[in-house]
């Protein structure tokens, strides 16, 4: 459906860089001003002391940042049939609540992933993340911020992020819509958000964020078939220590989107796809769950019916094996 959209505008020039879905999303990005100005102000205050930190400081913060990216996974419009669908509240202050719904914590399993990499590298060595982006407004501020740690503290020199090459989903992130927020908040009214712009697009400058597109991303594979379907981008990805996949069609896809038994382990249901150590990052929107421990799907089924597709429960799922 989604190419076809494109394909109409395509046909039609002045048409043809036209996306239809901008309005959406840009009304979902303003929205959610509270939520960014909270997180664009942790950020900077964070970044102040970040070389204070010891290991165990930096590993809690690692952990607070990937769980407000996994939330920002909520702000989805193609879930919310386009309807309303964005952070008010500071994020920071919800996360302990939202603890007990995270089904697969492999937090650890990421942070030994990167703790590693900083040990082991010299001057010269480069330490590079891939981020499989989602969706684009404050969920994209999300991905923003903690590259952005994972860069001040050294933890990584490089980060990659991959959108859409088409608007896609609704409310999926494209090369416009990245250019787009980078832009606004520079232009912000507020100095914590204009700074973050500002170090991003210097960042950028530098080469060291670093954005991608590629068609594969809208073409209908599972991930297990990327290496023949699309071997360039394939190799691209084994450049990385770690990529991080935001979201539940990039889960669906990783994991072929079958009806799996809920304990298939999640090194199983990705089928021989692994470029490089990777996680994925997903609040359930589908009905498609592996790595589960023996009864918990089964639990959950009896006393929440909908609790695959409701968006309420998410996993962190690590993959470290070759």
């Amino acid at each position: 459906m989604y190419r076809r959209i494109h394909e109409a505008l395509v046909h039609n020039p002045p048409l043809d860089n036209y996306d239809v879905f901008k309005e959406g999303k840009v009304q979902s990005f303003f929205e959610s001003q509270q939520a960014i100005i909270a997180l664009c102000t942790y950020l900077q205050e964070l970044l102040k002391n970040i070389e204070d930190l010891d290991e165990k400081q930096l590993q809690e913060e690692f952990f607070k940042l990937l769980q407000i990216s996994l939330w920002g996974n909520k702000c989805d419009l193609s879930f919310s049939a386009g309807e309303d669908n964005f952070q008010k509240a500071s994020p920071l202050k919800s996360l302990d609540n939202l603890k007990p719904f995270i089904l697969v914590d492999d937090m650890e399993g990421i942070w030994s992933v990167l703790i590693n990499s900083k040990k082991r590298r010299t001057s010269k060595d480069v330490t590079r993340v891939d981020i499989v982006l989602d969706n684009a407004g404050y969920e994209l501020i999300t991905d923003l911020v903690l590259a952005d740690f994972l860069l001040s503290s050294k933890l990584v020199t490089e980060i990659h992020f991959h959108g859409k090459c088409i608007p896609w989903y609704v409310s999926d992130t494209t090369k416009q819509d990245f250019n787009w927020t980078i832009k606004q908040l520079q232009s912000a009214n507020n100095r914590w958000m204009s700074r973050c712009g500002m170090n991003w697009e210097g960042n950028i400058k530098k080469g060291v964020l670093v954005y991608h597109d590629h068609m594969f991303w809208t073409l209908p594979h599972e991930f297990c078939s990327m290496a023949q379907v699309a071997a360039d981008l394939y190799a691209e990805l084994q450049k990385s220590h770690l990529i991080i996949f935001k979201g539940d069609l990039n889960y669906r896809k990783l994991t072929g989107d079958r009806k799996w038994e809920f304990t298939v382990p999640f090194h199983q249901a990705l089928n021989k796809f692994h470029p490089a150590p990777l996680c994925s990052l997903r609040t359930l929107k589908s009905d498609v769950q592996v790595g589960l421990k023996p009864g918990q799907g089964d639990q959950l089924v009896t006393s929440e019916p909908d609790w695959m597709i409701c968006g309420k429960y998410g996993v962190v799922q690590f993959d470290a094996s070759l």
